[in-house]
């Protein structure tokens, strides 16, 4: 009987989506929609991503424009990307608001710096998670002599190349998302 390691693959790869996902709220100093997706504003009592309220578009390459479809939510939209605290201005006209990104200093370059570093981290830790895990399940199977000791060895070795490909995948992310923010 063989290990199946599907589970451990989509794991993984729901790793490197959320390590991509959380990277995109990492400003680089281009205006972007993307950095606006985690503001949530309070709309009728409830708390709603920003993009069901509103029409967000870029107007040049530091600006963005959110269009609320109710204008009388272009105050709790300024409140919201201004509590969210990405490092960003706003200006509200009679029926928008302008999002304005300033160029980043060389010390908030650093902080995003170490922020992607600190995003990293989190996923490095959760492929460890999976990893024992797998390495439990494996270690289980053998002992309950479902799988000779030999195949154990050879799953821990499949197991380690995995992770090491992840890692591998892992790290470009970061490297991309560093030289954006170093540029």
């Amino acid at each position: 009987m063989a290990y199946n390691f599907t589970p451990f693959k989509k794991r993984l790869e729901e790793i490197e989506d959320w390590l991509r996902k959380e990277f995109l709220a990492v400003r680089t100093g281009k205006a972007s929609p993307l950095l606006l997706d985690a503001v949530m504003v309070e709309s009728y009592g409830t708390k709603v991503p920003i993009k069901h309220i509103a029409t967000i578009m870029t107007e040049d390459a530091k600006t963005l424009r959110v269009t609320p479809w109710d204008r009388g939510q272009i105050k709790a939209i300024e409140g919201a990307i201004a509590a969210a605290n990405l490092g960003i201005s706003t200006a509200p006209d009679s029926d928008s608001v302008r999002v304005i990104f300033p160029d980043l200093s060389a010390e908030r370059r650093e902080a995003l710096k170490k922020v992607i570093k600190e995003k990293l981290e989190e996923a490095r830790i959760s492929t460890r998670k999976e990893r024992e895990v797998a390495l439990s399940a494996i270690s289980e199977q053998e002992k309950n002599k479902e799988i000779s000791e030999d195949d154990k060895f050879r799953f821990k070795e499949e197991l380690q190349k995995m992770i090491d490909e992840s890692s591998v995948r892992l790290e470009e992310i970061a490297a991309k998302k560093t030289e954006e923010v170093s540029h």
